[in-house]
């Protein structure tokens, strides 16, 4: 007896049409970037948020509930990057630059919605943690107040990675739901970019793998971007 065909068993090849180099799966991440990109040009910063008002109390009510059964303990992951072509140090200074325009940083990841400079130097943001969209803040990455990071195992050695930044990610109540630590070493090729996410430990294994996912999507995006912008 013959097994039924799955979706998994059928496979589809482009043999000729497109002039433009790529596979159809680039095809379709153009045409759903154009898109995506689109609905946030219409809508705006505003319209975006009125849109997620009810997704975003059910996704800080989340984290705030993991945050307090988590009583300040969190588990943390690491997403890791190589670079060819581009170092450290060039990378950073974009980076520096573009938090100065939310329409690159948004363009990093789908699931960005907000990310707005505030007068104290956190930096507001809305987009997924996980399944649930989250409105929260990150702190001033120039504080001396991240006192949590000098002990951390993720901390790796300074003469490797000697460009570091820390933040804790917190409600608009003040309550920690988070926190951040990435690093940035040189390699004779290029740089490894080291970055580290905690979570309340209450949270779902499964919860804190996609922002490790999320890390590296947008952090691609944004090396990507960064050598384009030299071009």
């Amino acid at each position: 007896m013959t097994d039924k065909p799955t979706a998994a068993s059928t496979t589809v090849r482009l043999v000729a049409g497109p002039t433009d180099a790529g596979s159809i799966d680039d095809f379709e991440l153009f045409y759903a970037r154009r898109a995506l990109g689109r609905f946030r040009a219409r809508l705006g910063r505003q319209g975006l948020l009125d849109l997620l008002a009810a997704d975003i109390d059910q996704g800080n009510a989340f984290l705030r509930q993991s945050a307090l059964a988590s009583n300040g303990s969190f588990t943390g992951g690491t997403t890791e990057l190589e670079t060819r072509g581009m170092k450290a140090g060039e990378f950073l200074g974009w980076m520096d630059k573009a938090f100065a325009d939310e329409e690159v940083l948004l363009a990093a990841q789908p699931e960005h919605y907000a990310m707005v400079n505030q007068t104290d130097g956190s930096v507001h943001v809305v987009e997924n943690i996980g399944p649930h969209v989250c409105s929260f803040y990150l702190g001033d990455w120039a504080s001396e107040a991240m006192a949590w990071a000098d002990d951390v195992a993720e901390l790796l050695p300074h003469d490797a990675f000697p460009y570091k930044k820390a933040t804790n990610l917190f409600l608009a109540d003040g309550t920690i739901v988070g926190r951040v630590l990435i690093q940035f070493g040189d390699t004779q090729e290029g740089f490894t970019s080291n970055l580290t996410v905690y979570l309340p430990t209450s949270c779902p294994s499964d919860v804190l793998d996609h922002h490790l996912r999320h890390f590296a999507v947008e952090f691609r995006n944004w090396i990507v971007a960064a050598a384009a912008a030299r071009d």
